[in-house]
């Protein structure tokens, strides 16, 4: 737990789950300690099942308390019926329809990304993660905020790093226990900076809450459509996630413009790094397996023919069912959430035991999707895992990329959409290969999947134009 170095913490959790798998023949649940505290980690698909599909075992892990000076009572974060009354008032913003207006803005950063990739010189390697998490930042401030932030031509960066930087800072925080009081961790150093970061954080995202206000009083009274916004340049622009929440709050005076913050700072937070770690990690895999990637190619020519640059569409997405086993497939060897957890609200009988309320559980799902009692060469990337014929034999909480049960991730379809479009735009005009051994390149299991092999937090690739 005290090694600095976070790839070694996660190396060592790899290395007792795989151990634990391969001598847990009685297929038992172990009980490990933090200090005083107990943590129960599930490895076990019915144990799991009991956890995730209760409907009254909806609290989340103490450690995730660190991340509540941020994202406040967040739909993540808030429990009981506060999180009952805002899943409820938030899912008709998931909606397909909805989801769907978003496509353009995930095909035109997309676009932007691979014409950077295509103008790369030819002979030098490029560090994927960076660029898609530009990538990512910008579709999800155009769809979550409505602003364009123009991470991928280089402004912004503050803001860029500052989401990071808050990531790490927060799993640090979860990992000491001298950390854990408020008053001593806001004079270390890393308290100070972490002050700083939430300071930069809630001021963007407060600016932008207060510019669509000022924004939406201007064009009262107009007879534009209210699913539409003039954004001051004569062109008319679809809403973001942030105009349906203004519509709640005027709909509902208890959802505050505090509240409203708080589901602008969770959603950013929820899928910026984790879509670019999808992403980057299925390039990586790609880029490992050519074979693969070839039948991605001839999939995405079938869709698609000669023509490298049409707007991809959602009667597309719905065709690109093999890309959609690979993304699946990454999912299960990297996903973007490692680790996730439950605070007992009461009693629950785990493998024949009863297990008292309060008790802390922790799903690793990294592990369990590398499990040998469920998938065959657990650790061998292969998409055909995902053919309906072989999803059929497994238990559906084997594989939980996004959770599951009631407190599932309410963006997952946004995400799958996002990563669909964004991979299928790169790969119709580029082929990628992997410079770096799978060996070498060690995910660091922080709040985020990411990678590191030691010298840099990145995956180095080769990027060449499809011929």
């Amino acid at each position: 737990m005290f090694d600095r170095d976070p790839r070694v913490f996660f190396q060592r959790l790899r290395g007792w789950a795989k151990e634990l798998d391969l001598e847990n023949t009685e297929r038992k649940s172990r009980v490990a300690w933090m200090g005083p505290i107990p943590i129960i980690g599930l490895s076990i698909a019915e144990d799991i099942e009991t956890i995730l599909s209760s409907s009254k075992q909806l609290e989340k892990g103490t450690f995730y308390r660190f991340l509540m000076p941020w994202l406040g009572n967040g739909l993540l974060l808030s429990k009981g019926k506060k999180w009952q009354k805002r899943r409820k008032m938030l899912t008709p913003s998931f909606h397909f329809s909805i989801l769907t207006s978003f496509i353009d803005i995930f095909n035109e950063e997309a676009q932007i990304f691979a014409d950077k990739l295509c103008a790369l010189d030819k002979q030098k390697s490029v560090d994927i993660f960076p660029m898609v998490t530009c990538c990512t930042l910008d579709v999800i401030c155009a769809t979550a905020m409505g602003k364009a932030v123009g991470a991928q031509k280089g402004n912004n960066k503050e803001y860029v790093q500052a989401i990071l930087a808050m990531s790490d800072l927060v799993q640090e925080r979860q990992k000491y226990p001298w950390l854990w009081i408020d008053a001593i961790y806001g004079l270390l150093p890393s308290g100070r900076k972490h002050n700083r970061y939430l300071e930069m954080l809630h001021k963007m995202t407060k600016s932008v809450i207060s510019e669509r206000l000022e924004e939406k009083q201007r064009i009262i009274g107009t007879k534009q459509s209210s699913k539409l916004i003039n954004n001051g340049s004569g062109k008319r622009r679809k809403m973001a996630f942030l105009d349906l929440l203004l519509e709640l709050q005027e709909e509902d005076s208890n959802f505050t413009i505090d509240d409203v913050r708080e589901e602008v700072d969770t959603f950013m937070f929820e899928t910026t790094y984790t879509t670019a770690s999808a992403i980057s990690w299925a390039l990586f895999m790609l880029g490992h397996h050519p074979e693969v990637q070839e039948k991605v190619h001839k999939e995405l020519d079938q869709v698609f023919g000669n023509d490298r640059d049409r707007y991809i569409t959602n009667e597309d997405i719905q065709k690109l069912q093999y890309l959609g086993c690979v993304i699946k497939e990454t999912l299960r060897l990297y996903p973007p959430v490692p680790i996730i957890s439950r605070q007992l609200e009461e009693d629950a009988i785990l493998s024949g035991q009863t297990v008292p309320k309060g008790t802390l559980i922790c799903i690793g799902i990294f592990f369990l999707h590398r499990s040998a009692c469920y998938f065959p060469e657990p650790d061998v990337f292969n998409p055909d895992n995902f053919l309906p014929e072989n999803i059929e034999r497994r238990h559906p909480f084997v594989y939980i990329p996004f959770s599951a049960g009631p407190r599932n991730c309410i963006g997952q379809k946004f995400a799958l959409m996002e990563e669909k479009v964004i991979l299928a735009t790169l790969l119709r005009k580029l082929k990628f290969r992997s410079l770096q051994s799978i060996e070498d390149v060690l995910p660091i299991g922080n709040l985020i999947l990411r990678p590191s092999d030691g010298v840099t937090d990145g995956l180095m690739m080769e990027v060449t134009p499809r011929q």
